[in-house]
């Protein structure tokens, strides 16, 4: 073989090693990276775990609106929706709300519900207590639910905020859920 054709050998397998360690890169690396960025930054309006209040001072000269909405993965055929889309709080007090499910397929399923506040900058001082999103939601076959959602708007949300958007996002993790069981 001449040295040329080694040399284009070489340089392919280089090549090759570079773009599987890219892709390794972005696939198991970016994810949990750009999770903790969120987080750092308080951006992308990811809300936090479990809150427990320690001292419940209400603010009864200042209301809030909030907003819920119910999103779909395009492969999750629930019906959810939130059984009110708006309500006036005032920060400090502690509120609660249910989100509706049914699961209208002949079928068990598990469902997962992902948050997101809007503005991004609210999700620090948007405190859930208990959320259906905490625990998978499984439904058997027809079956229906109330999914409660209890939650304080913090008395230190910035006076510009005067509308907080709390959506949900319902996936499907029946298999995944079947696969651990196993």
């Amino acid at each position: 073989m001449k040295t040329k054709d080694k040399n284009i050998l070489i340089t392919a397998g280089k090549l090759s090693v570079l773009a599987v360690a890219m892709f390794a890169f972005v696939f198991v690396v970016m994810v949990p990276l750009y999770n903790v960025l969120c987080d750092v930054l308080g951006i992308n309006g990811r809300t936090g775990d479990r809150y427990e209040a320690t001292e419940i001072v209400v603010d009864t000269e200042r209301q809030v609106e909030v907003q819920f909405v119910a999103n779909f993965n395009e492969e999750m055929p629930w019906e959810f929706k939130p059984s009110v889309t708006m309500v006036k709080v005032n920060p400090g007090a502690s509120n609660e709300t249910v989100f509706l499910a049914h699961n209208p397929l002949p079928k068990d399923m598990v469902a997962q519900a992902i948050p997101s506040i809007s503005p991004a900058r609210a999700a620090e001082y948007f405190h859930k207590t208990e959320c259906f999103c905490f625990n998978q939601q499984p439904l058997v076959a027809g079956e229906s639910a109330e999914l409660p959602l209890v939650y304080i708007v913090d008395r230190d949300l910035p006076k510009d905020i005067k509308t907080i958007t709390l959506s949900y996002t319902l996936f499907d993790i029946t298999e995944r859920v079947q696969r651990t069981d196993s």
